[in-house]
């Protein structure tokens, strides 16, 4: 019987039999991007991929304060509302490792690592990335120094070793785990100084990644699950940071394309490919990375959305004396103060620099507390603020031109949530054209 990682089967093979094809992964638990997201693959006929990190979803909640569980069944409950089929969702776990306890004690970190992924596959997530390429507390060597590759596969293979046993736990038939190895080596996020520069993965270490692998997984008797080994990820030159994007240039990449050629259903796995022009995307799964991640430039979009919304209620309600305004770009200038753990360190510059960033950065730092209740309840204001009183569509063309023209065409219903889907269906639309899932 089919199931929907025959679609990730078919992208990792499709290369070895002279097709292009592709996949996007999107990396949110924002519900308008993954309405929106349902809404593109409703559209184009395909299958959805959508991913969790182990910094956001865990055994401890994370920063969404959700567990694996929760996830699977917060991304199904979407779905039943939006009359999605359950069976064209995928579900992937990016990252997962001991990253997000890298300062405590190896035992330690990899004991929690362990506990992650098996409750990621006892949930039902079947596309799972191995990453255990960060410095653990204790480990030898110069804490500024790349961690041994030898080390890195083997607990990569550790891993996958607790993902099999957990697979056995789930009912007779359930899809077995598909892997993804290798790392490109920033955090995971996008969220590298991009102003120093970016760099490619040299061939010979995607390769030796791959044979390192290879061979941990044999001395753990995984031979099979090694087979379910789809994609590896490397760096193929893009990158964001702040106010910049490392745009992806086909000659950077050539070694590493030639170098996928010579294995058979492999491919690339490419991340912080957010902001890449619809050009490059198309010409990143031509050269086999057909695996592209996007996340941040979806809540980007999401954001640009609701503050073009916050200028039209200021221009629309903001003279009503019986109108209480949402007040969110405020609102979410003030969480950020009182809480900023999640882009202290991460922005730099003055106060007027800091400002500016927190607001309109690539990096989108502000995407991490639209789940804070203050976030929340302001943006229930907006929506039901202008859903009460619609906008003239004057306006709308003023801060949303691309939306008010869907309106304009019939295409659209002016609602506010239905404006804020379309701004991110922008973005989508470009990843589903690349991967040729639309015409």
């Amino acid at each position: 019987m089919a199931t929907s990682c025959d679609a990730l089967l078919q992208v990792a093979r499709a290369r070895s039999q002279g097709r292009v094809r592709g996949i996007y992964s999107v990396c949110s638990a924002n519900r308008l991007v993954l309405e929106a997201s349902m809404e593109e693959a409703r559209a184009d006929h395909s299958e959805l991929l959508i991913e969790s990190t182990s910094n956001q979803v865990n055994q401890f909640g994370g920063y969404t304060g959700i567990e694996p569980p929760g996830f699977v069944s917060y991304v199904h409950d979407i779905a039943a509302r939006l009359d999605f089929p359950r069976d064209r969702v995928i579900l992937g776990g990016d990252h997962l490792g001991p990253h997000p306890w890298q300062r405590e004690p190896a035992a330690v970190a990899m004991d929690k690592a362990r506990e992650l992924i098996r409750q990621y596959v006892l949930a039902g997530y079947s596309k799972i990335h191995l990453d255990t390429s960060m410095r653990l507390g204790g480990d030898a060597g110069d804490a500024g120094s790349p961690l041994s590759d030898v080390t890195i596969t083997e607990r990569a293979a550790d891993l996958a070793e607790v993902a099999e046993r957990a697979h056995r736990e789930r009912p007779s038939g359930a899809q077995a785990p598909l892997y993804v190895i290798g790392t490109d080596v920033p955090p995971p996020g996008g969220e590298r100084e991009a102003e120093h520069g970016i760099w490619t993965t040299r061939p010979q270490d995607a390769e030796r990644t791959i044979e390192l692998t290879r061979a941990a997984f044999g001395r753990l008797g995984l031979g099979s699950a090694f087979e379910r080994v789809i994609a590896v990820v490397v760096q193929p030159g893009v990158e964001f940071g702040d106010a910049n994007v490392f745009e992806y240039a086909r000659p950077r990449a050539a070694t590493l394309k030639e170098l996928i050629e010579r294995h058979d259903d492999l491919v690339y796995e490419a991340h912080s490919t957010d902001y890449q022009t619809p050009d490059a995307l198309s010409e990143m799964v031509e050269d086999h990375f057909a695996i592209l991640k996007v996340g941040p430039w979806l809540t980007f979009a999401f954001r640009e959305a609701v503050f073009a919304l916050a200028e039209i209620e200021r221009e629309w309600l903001g003279g009503q004396a019986s109108a209480t305004l949402s007040g969110i770009r405020e609102v979410m200038e003030r969480v950020m103060l009182e809480r900023p753990a999640y882009w202290h360190g991460y922005y730099h510059g003055d106060e007027l620099q800091l400002g500016f960033a927190r607001r309109f950065s690539y990096s989108d730092r502000i995407r991490y507390y639209w789940p804070q209740p203050q976030a929340e309840a302001a943006l229930k204001r907006l929506i039901a603020n202008l859903s009460e009183r619609p906008a003239p569509l004057s306006l709308i063309s003023q801060y949303l031109p691309v939306q008010y023209n869907a309106v304009r065409r019939g295409q659209l219903s002016p609602s506010p949530e239905n404006l804020i889907r379309h701004k991110i269906l922008e973005v989508l639309e470009p990843y589903a054209r690349a991967c040729r899932m639309k015409g």
